[in-house]
């Protein structure tokens, strides 16, 4: 539930956007591996019970850490999987699988190039905690008649960070929610304190529409306490 109220999602229960393959790309523009991207709703994802756990608990972990996201759990509580389902797979959601480590196909790979491999195709007999470099949700920003502005998530779990998962993933975005039928996105808490989320999002040419002081009530990364956190509002239209 948002300030508007329940918002209704743009996306159709029966469908699936194609699997695509990505470059995963060091600093200096090398090319080290790759990933494949794949669009799961919830109706779909329930297919895979072990996957929707394994993101459900790293999710909780992000939300238990108190530095990238707003939700907040109570001392002696958990964050439920009732609560991630809602939040989460409220509309489309993608996941990046690493690519199986055939060195040999990462030159055949081209970003957004659509590939015949399905979710538990591209996993084989991985597990996923080995295997998910990353994933988001896309949903509608607002309501009704600013529906068409977007909002998503991004979810690197830990055992990936430091990979350069992350650019990728925010290309893979500009590629699917123009396809899901969004002509704009907006991030709303950005915390500055994300540098990381800061420098992507600068990269992939959004914009800064304005700053919010204190926006976060953050715990402090030596876990000594708490700290307000301004945050930073991105934009970025989809048409150029």
């Amino acid at each position: 539930m948002s300030a508007y109220g329940a918002i209704q999602t743009r996306s159709r229960p029966d469908t699936v956007l194609p699997s695509t393959a990505w470059t995963v790309q060091s600093k200096d523009g090398a090319t080290t591996g790759y990933v494949t991207i794949h669009h799961l709703n919830l109706a779909h994802a329930q297919a895979f019970e072990d996957l929707l756990d394994y993101l459900w608990h790293v999710f909780a972990e992000e939300v238990d850490g108190g530095l990238t996201y707003p939700q907040e759990v109570a001392p002696g509580e958990v964050y439920t999987r009732e609560a991630f389902e809602a939040y989460f797979f409220a509309a489309d959601v993608f996941v990046a699988i690493v690519g199986d480590g055939d060195t040999s196909q990462i030159d055949t790979v081209e970003d957004g190039r659509e590939v015949a491999l399905g979710l538990g195709e591209a996993k084989g007999a991985r597990e996923w905690r080995d295997c998910v470099a990353g994933f988001y949700y896309v949903k509608p920003n607002y309501p009704g008649r600013s529906s068409h502005i977007c909002n998503a998530g991004f979810v690197i779990p830990p055992t990936h960070r430091g990979r350069r998962y992350g650019p990728v993933l925010g290309r893979s975005y500009l590629h699917y929610a123009p396809q899901l039928g969004y002509q704009a996105s907006v991030f709303n808490l950005v915390y500055v304190t994300n540098v990381a989320s800061v420098r992507i999002w600068e990269a992939l040419g959004f914009s800064k529409a304005g700053r919010i002081p204190k926006a976060g009530r953050l715990k402090s990364k030596d876990g000594e306490g708490e700290e307000y956190v301004d945050a930073w509002v991105f934009y970025k239209s989809f048409s150029n």
